[in-house]
């Protein structure tokens, strides 16, 4: 069986409050676990202590039984100190979209098209005196 530790929904509607559980890998995400190992409410503030709550002997004993956590339990155990970092690598994340690149393109344009023209005029000018 394909044990996971992951997020099982809760709460009402823009109001939400996850339980972390141990859960068979094919089932649904708020369906049937076999066990509650704690709670997150992403709705506190960041330092605070009730934020992330976990039985840390009870993730042990499912890390050690060979329970994978999903990416944010992996965090939140990171945070807590019972796994080594991981190194992650998104290089993709911090380039501009196709929308941005596009208008980043008229904008270059309109500024080439402005500093061209003042120089095209110049001579004329001075031609003309």
């Amino acid at each position: 069986m394909a044990m996971k530790i992951r997020l099982a929904r809760g709460g009402s509607k823009k109001r939400p409050f996850y339980r972390i559980v141990a859960a068979d890998s094919r089932m649904p995400r708020d369906g049937r676990f076999i066990e509650k190992l704690g709670t997150y409410n992403p709705l506190l503030p960041k330092d605070s202590e009730e934020r992330v709550k976990m039985d840390m002997e009870r993730v042990q004993y499912w890390l050690g039984q060979g329970a994978q956590p999903t990416d944010r339990i992996a965090r939140m155990l990171e945070a807590a100190g019972v796994r080594e970092k991981a190194e992650r690598n998104n290089p993709n994340k911090g380039t501009p979209g196709e929308k941005a690149k596009a208008r980043a393109e008229e904008k270059a344009e309109k500024a080439s098209v402005a500093t061209a023209a003042p120089a095209e005029e110049a001579p004329a000018e001075e031609a003309a005196e």
